[in-house]
């Protein structure tokens, strides 16, 4: 890996009609092609969603020298994203212990296979 991993969590509505329009949303074709080019543009060289019961789990591989600060503050300018992030907060809730106004809660990564002893 050239670049690092980041992952985050947030949670979906706990209505399963919600959460079906959402898993049809991020169907291949489904995100807006003006969100892809922006996600791609920042520095995001791959970026999955996992899906548990309503929790989601967003893990990206990012280049060296990705700023999330910088690629929150082009989101914040570009109407693509602005409005597929509004749509969006139509099925999301925050994570309890998120901040005001935070979506995606980075998560710490506490054990990595690579560092432990033996082979």
């Amino acid at each position: 890996m050239s670049g690092r991993r980041l992952c985050f969590a947030l949670d979906l509505d706990e209505d399963p009609d919600l959460i079906a329009q959402y898993r049809r949303w991020h169907r291949a074709g489904g995100v807006p092609e003006g969100v892809i080019r922006a996600i791609r543009q920042a520095g995001i060289d791959a970026m999955e969603i996992w899906l548990t019961g309503n929790r989601l789990f967003m893990v990206m591989e990012v280049a060296e020298g990705f700023d999330l600060a910088a690629k929150t503050q082009a989101d914040a300018s570009d109407p693509d994203v602005r409005a597929w992030e509004e749509l969006m907060w139509r099925f999301q809730r925050p994570l309890p212990w998120a901040e005001p106004g935070e979506k995606w809660v980075a998560a710490e990564r506490i054990f990595d296979l690579g560092q432990q002893p033996g082979k």
